[in-house]
């Protein structure tokens, strides 16, 4: 297959209810990453920008064989630089965020997650969750029989190691796929169905991006709403 080249738009909006955006977003050229700083935790917003900040540094082509590996050291970095920072500033102690992120070269893209944002892959008409939520509900064996089943998030990053890994899934990246990554801002408020719609009938991210956000706030818009859209073309 020729080389492929990606076409991506970024948006994030503080919602209509929250008064601080602690949402975070990057939309390089091979990395695409979106945090969603952890509501009622300290300082969700320095947690979710610190994570970018540390995941940019990767934003340039690598072998495809190694995107895994590097990626998965990105996320690993970015976690210890989360301790160290409340090391320095202990009444930043709680803060978390959770991390979807996408790497991509040639027709390889790896895609990691954790915590509750999300990636989701068009292809062929189909809107695929790639991703899997990290809520006790999930999670958890026979969750379903369990009374009182927390829908809180069970894995994030605030610099412990316990449970803090991600998980990372390879894809070959076709001609013609369009991914979105977003905050659960966009995803707890907008129906599968409605998402893939807007991906189906807008023509470029930039114009995917904006229906997406403005679908959120039609909804309410309570939390932080933050949204990559991007897509595949062929060399």
């Amino acid at each position: 297959m020729s080389q492929l080249t990606v076409q991506a738009s970024g948006r994030t909006h503080v919602g209509l209810v929250r008064r601080r955006n602690e949402d975070a977003v990057y939309a390089g050229h091979n990395l695409f990453a979106v945090a969603d700083g952890l509501g009622g935790h300290a300082a969700g917003d320095i947690a979710s920008t610190t994570v970018i900040d540390i995941l940019k540094s990767y934003d340039r082509t690598h072998p495809p064989a190694e995107l895994s590996t590097l990626l998965g050291q990105a996320i690993h970095c970015a976690n210890q630089t989360l301790r160290h920072r409340i090391e320095a500033e202990p009444d930043l102690a709680t803060m978390g965020t959770t991390l979807v992120a996408l790497l991509w070269s040639g027709t390889t893209t790896v895609i990691a997650n954790i915590g509750d944002s999300r990636a989701y892959l068009l292809r062929d008409g189909e809107l695929i969750q790639v991703s899997e939520d990290h809520t006790y509900g999930n999670l958890v064996a026979d969750a379903a029989e369990v009374p009182h089943m927390p829908e809180k998030i069970a894995r994030f990053l605030d610099g412990r190691a316990d449970g803090r890994s991600p998980d990372l899934t390879t894809r070959e990246m076709r001609p013609g796929d369009r991914f979105l990554l977003c905050s659960d801002g966009l995803s707890g408020f907008v129906p599968p169905d409605h998402i893939q719609s807007i991906l189906l009938e807008s023509a470029a991210p930039a114009a995917a991006a904006d229906r997406l956000v403005e679908q959120a706030l039609d909804q309410g818009g309570p939390d932080n709403i933050t949204v990559i859209v991007m897509d595949a073309h062929g060399g």
